[in-house]
């Protein structure tokens, strides 16, 4: 039955593509997050589906869509570039079979982040963009905001959120720090949304998926969760008129709610501050130092999952006892085939200096092109562009979030942001259209004059 549920459920969504054939890429980007076929049984399984979605919406972009003025970002031929270079590193790569399977999803992620922004032409694309990535999210966000007040969550790598697969969105680190970095988007879309113009039921789930969202690093107990919130909580002091209140507000508000947290969590929140106490995070480290050794003697990386050879020694410290008869216990580990746990050095080590630094380029470029456009923007304080600064901020402080969070979790590939980069893109070659349109009217129109005289 739940199988049936799915297939009804897409083809329907299908079916009106070929009416409006923009939707065939909000059904891809709806495939890419919720994955429906990991969650069905065999009928979506049986055929590739995400291949065929992707096919209808190119040949609707090709077909229907007016391709006059289309623009080509700087960052879609940093892309390219990242794109070539993944399919090089792959070739010569390690572990070339293992690398030919992460290849299998990474290049289908690169391909649809360069092709989107072709798509992204008008204000309620782009808006429709970001509500199908918000709510495609919640619904796997919604799921663990309830399990988590039902039951304080099931903990670390514990907790199953849809389905019992421990990866992609799914897996606790992840959905944490997507979670958080979506708030942002959230609050732009009860504010300024059109499909579903702000009233007070827009708005109150808005407020109840933001508390889902924030509920998500307690379910999963994933410190990265904790960390995306702190930065989520700086950001916003940004453009808060009263910033002392606001942030004692904030602070007055956490420690109101540490007494109703699981001392699971609370307990595992503290290993933070001292890496050395928590074997977890030590193997980080290791691993971190492994990865810099590593491309020292290898600068091109190993390819995808050359993680895979690296072996790691690290020392884990303990206290034992009680007051003066406290001992400090420590103990060897050695791992092996550890992942990276940080998309930096995921970068790293398997796309070397080179591409690090193209990964880098388009992350931190979308920071500043949102920068740009809200400076810009503000000075023109146009009233059909109110719109326009909250999302530039919105996308912004998401990227932020996103790669600070990115830091402890190897996401360097995750659909989820480069769609959230393509929406940025998307909206800077959009405001760019319109700039020049504008340039343009004043002659077009005293060129018309003489004639309509």
């Amino acid at each position: 039955m739940r199988d049936l549920a799915f297939v009804a459920f897409l083809a329907a969504f299908l079916s009106l593509g070929f009416k409006r054939p923009f939707i065939f890429v909000l059904a891809y980007a709806y495939i890419d997050i919720v994955a429906p076929q990991r969650l069905s049984y065999w009928m979506l399984n049986a055929v590739p589906i995400s291949l065929i979605v992707f096919g209808l919406a190119f040949l609707g972009w090709l077909i229907a869509d007016d391709k006059k003025d289309m623009r080509l970002s700087f960052r879609q031929g940093v892309m390219l570039l990242l794109f070539m270079w993944c399919a090089y590193t792959t070739r010569t790569a390690d572990f070339p079979i293992d690398a030919q399977g992460k290849w299998e999803w990474v290049w289908k992620a690169l391909v649809f982040a360069m092709f989107l922004p072709l798509t992204l032409r008008t204000k309620l694309r782009i808006e429709a963009l970001g509500l199908m990535m918000v709510l495609c999210a919640s619904s796997i966000i919604i799921t663990g905001g309830i399990k988590t007040l039902a039951s304080g969550g099931g903990g670390y790598g514990v907790m199953q959120l849809l389905i019992s697969d421990n990866s992609g969105l799914y897996e606790g680190s992840i959905i944490s720090t997507v979670a958080i970095c979506v708030i942002p988007l959230i609050l732009w879309l009860a504010n300024h949304g059109t499909i579903f113009p702000p009233d007070w039921r827009v708005k109150t789930f808005a407020y109840a998926l933001i508390f889902a969202c924030l509920l998500i690093p307690i379910g999963t107990q994933a410190r990265t969760g904790l960390v995306c919130i702190g930065v989520l909580g700086v950001l916003m002091l940004r453009f808060v008129r009263y910033r002392f209140l606001y942030a004692g507000l904030a602070a007055v508000l956490a420690i109101a709610a540490v007494p109703f947290l699981p001392q699971s969590y609370t307990n595992r929140m503290a290993t933070i501050g001292e890496y050395k106490a928590d074997q977890s995070a030590s193997t980080r480290v290791a691993v971190w130092a492994w990865t810099w050794n590593y491309v020292q003697q290898n600068p091109g990386g190993g390819g995808f999952e050359a993680y895979l050879q690296n072996r790691v020694k690290f020392d884990t410290v303990a206290a034992k006892g009680d007051g003066p008869n406290t001992q400090i216990e420590k103990n060897e580990i050695v791992d092996k085939g550890r992942a990276y746990h940080s998309s930096y050095f995921e970068m790293l080590g398997e796309q070397g200096f080179f591409g690090l630094f193209l990964w880098l380029i388009i992350h931190f470029g979308g920071i500043v092109r949102m920068e740009i456009i809200q400076r810009i923007h503000r000075k023109r304080d146009r009233e059909d562009e109110k719109w326009v600064v909250p999302l530039a901020l919105a996308l912004q402080n998401g990227q932020i979030i996103f790669m600070v969070g990115s830091a402890f979790v190897g996401i360097a590939f995750q659909p989820f942001i480069y769609m959230l980069i393509a929406m940025q893109i998307g909206l800077d070659t959009y405001l760019a259209r319109r700039r020049k349109e504008a340039a343009f009217r004043p002659l077009i129109d005293g060129r018309a004059a003489p004639k309509l005289a």
